[in-house]
């Protein structure tokens, strides 16, 4: 199982590593190609636009060709994508790229982490899905630093070793066995009307949902609450890549939380302190006291996701599903929460003031623990047992 998690831990480190390496580099495209702010925003938004189409059928595809297939085809995605894009002549190209590389990119996660839990015993699986989203947040870090080395010394190079480093991880894949037994395939042609059907899904969905939101909105509004308290540009890049790193560092732990206590008792801590988070956000009127707050707010937030996921894979494989398939809802439930919460959430605070999104938000959190007193027995931890 190591050099399955070891694998997969690559693989989701190179797709938020591609992901994430736009950032810097947009303002030379937006030079280079005379770029309206529009055009920017769909040549930074394209890869969300390929992952959110690429969700639905990679998880069909792991429920039919199996997970590992699934990576494999989405790791070719990436490969050929972040060629594509290292050699790209103009911004169509570029997005079409980008776009490609999201499509992959959601294939992957579904087919990896589908692949990766499958073969983790349940009593361990808290702790497996918490390592392998801490690859996730180190190559949120890493991603623009590839984007600065593309800026300096063009993109050819450096994205040509990320599309190779993709191949790579598809050979060893390919070299890899498939998991032995696996978790069945229950009512193949509507899997996610089958997984739906279970509540451990709908709940695990709606916990991946909440923190979506909150961070969809606080990506927005936080920045710009800092800009007005005088931070530079820096500062404020800054606060989020702090917040990624300490986040990288709670998942894993979190993830033994939730194997050790349950599912309930991580989950619980995150909502609460999210919701003490989005009570005082508005408060401070330093910048510095404010970035605290910030990066406290998306750690809390962040540690709902492992127990959260977990929680999800639990009702999946009850529904005699493959782990894929709860990824793939992972993937499309997480990325519509960030857009609704920075499309809506940015549209009414300007109606209104920030305040009014972050109490919205601060009653849905705190509903949702309510709701949670009665659901001891889907949070319980796992029954201590190897995999048949």
């Amino acid at each position: 199982m190591r050099r399955l998690l070891l694998l997969t831990g690559a693989v989701v480190l190179v797709d938020t590593m591609f992901f994430s390496a736009i950032t810097p580099l947009l303002p030379t495209y937006a030079e280079r190609f005379d770029l309206s702010k529009a055009a920017a925003g769909v040549l930074s938004g394209s890869y969300a636009a390929g992952a959110v189409v690429g969700t639905l059928p990679s998880g069909w595809l792991a429920v039919r060709a199996g997970s590992r297939r699934t990576l494999l085809l989405g790791l070719s995605l990436m490969a050929v994508s972040s060629v594509g894009f290292a050699f790209a002549g103009s911004v169509v190209l570029l997005d079409v790229m980008r776009f490609v590389d999201g499509i992959g990119g959601a294939c992957a996660w579904a087919g990896g982490m589908g692949w990766l839990v499958s073969t983790t015993p349940a009593a361990e699986r808290g702790a497996t899905i918490g390592k392998a989203m801490s690859a996730a947040l180190a190559g949120v870090l890493l991603g623009p630093v590839l984007g600065a080395v593309a800026q300096a010394a063009g993109p050819e190079v450096p994205f040509s070793v990320v599309g190779l480093f993709a191949a790579l991880l598809a050979v060893v894949a390919l070299r890899m066995p498939a998991a032995a037994g696996g978790t069945g395939s229950v009512a193949v042609e509507r899997p996610y009307l089958t997984a739906w059907h279970e509540a451990r899904v709908r709940l695990g969905a709606w916990l991946v949902l909440v923190p979506a939101l909150v961070f969809g909105t606080v990506e927005v509004l936080a920045p710009l609450a800092l800009d007005g308290l005088g931070a530079s540009g820096v500062a404020i890049g800054a606060v989020f890549l702090v917040a990624a790193g300490i986040e990288g560092v709670a998942q894993v732990f979190a993830g033994r939380a939730t194997d050790r206590l349950g599912r309930g008792a991580p989950i619980r801590l995150g909502l609460g302190g999210t919701l003490a988070f989005l009570l005082v956000v508005t408060v401070p009127e330093a910048a510095w006291l404010l970035a605290a707050v910030v990066v406290a707010g998306c750690v809390l937030s962040g540690i709902v996701n492992t127990p959260a996921m977990t929680l999800l894979s639990d009702g999946v494989e009850g529904a005699g599903l493959e782990h894929g398939l709860g990824f793939a809802i992972v993937n499309l439930v997480w990325g519509g929460g960030q857009v609704v919460g920075a499309v809506a959430g940015a549209a009414l605070a300007g109606a209104t003031s920030d305040a009014v999104p972050y109490m919205l938000l601060a009653a849905v959190c705190g509903g949702t623990l309510l709701a949670l007193r009665g659901r001891a027995g889907q949070l319980a931890p796992a029954p201590v047992r190897e995999l048949a």
